[in-house]
């Protein structure tokens, strides 16, 4: 199932994160303690029993209050993949992806069905097709839950950022100036920085670091050494590519490939 991936946490005062996002659409238990979950401009506390959900994209992140014990379950999955399985549902007119305004949920009926949903991708007992149907047939009843929300309405980047965040994601690897980004946009240095954090969340900085992530991420994934991987991501040195990984993923490059490859 490569279109998933799952996260069990059990002790979340270990993995604190900075702000950071991702490319596919996630959706979390918290099953122990209480946090604090920052998306955007909006901030939650959130405590066991809660759902989370995430766009890809949206910059987030989820740490405990006060060093409190917490424990969470995150299920990511791939955008492409359920945008089909809602485009097939007829909750799309067409097969591309489209943000959920919904960022939590408390009730206790979804909640123990994610929670069914995860026990059955956590046995080693369950089949492939037992797997492959659970969830489908979890996200297919949420996702037809959520539709009749109202549409998101936020205000587009400009042109000239979404070009430029375009052209960062093409050339994360690459050793990028201020600069050279002024240069593409006209902007001055601190108009750029103060634009580009208003409509993305992350200043430009941020924002190439959080895609070398993702970039090394994709190649622990297919099994690259992870020196290998720090440079084809763009980090100059494997120390730095750890320190970095471990911040936003929360976990060191080694748990992380041998977690994927495991599976």
């Amino acid at each position: 199932m490569p279109h998933l991936e799952l996260r069990k946490v059990v002790d979340g005062r270990k993995v604190c994160y900075a702000l950071h996002s991702h490319t596919h659409w996630s959706l979390g238990a918290i099953t122990e303690g209480e946090s604090t979950f920052t998306y955007r401009e909006d901030q939650y506390q959130i405590n066991a029993g809660t759902l989370v959900l995430m766009n890809p994209g949206w910059v987030h992140a989820c740490n405990p209050i006060d060093d409190q014990p917490w424990a969470y379950l995150m299920l990511y999955v791939d955008a492409d993949w359920l945008s089909r399985l809602r485009y097939e549902a007829e909750l799309l007119d067409e097969v591309q992806w489209q943000d959920i305004s919904t960022a939590v949920i408390s009730n206790a009926g979804w909640y123990s069905g994610y929670l069914r949903m995860v026990s059955c991708l956590l046995d080693p007992q369950s089949s492939l097709l037992e797997k492959q149907s659970e969830v489908v047939e979890y996200l297919s009843a949420l996702m037809l839950n959520l539709a009749g929300q109202p549409a998101l309405s936020f205000t587009k980047a400009p042109g000239i950022l979404q070009e430029l965040a375009a052209y960062l994601d093409g050339n994360a690897a690459e050793e990028i100036s201020l600069d050279a980004l002024c240069e593409r946009s006209g902007y001055s240095p601190g108009h750029l920085i103060r634009a580009f954090k208003q409509h993305f969340g992350l200043t430009p900085h941020a924002y190439l670091i959080n895609r070398r992530i993702q970039l090394g991420q994709l190649e622990l994934k297919v099994g690259k050494p992870i020196a290998e991987a720090a440079l084809n991501a763009g980090f100059t040195d494997q120390p730095h590519f750890q320190r970095t990984f471990k911040r936003l993923v929360a976990a060191t490059p080694r748990q992380y490939q041998q977690a994927s490859l495991k599976h």
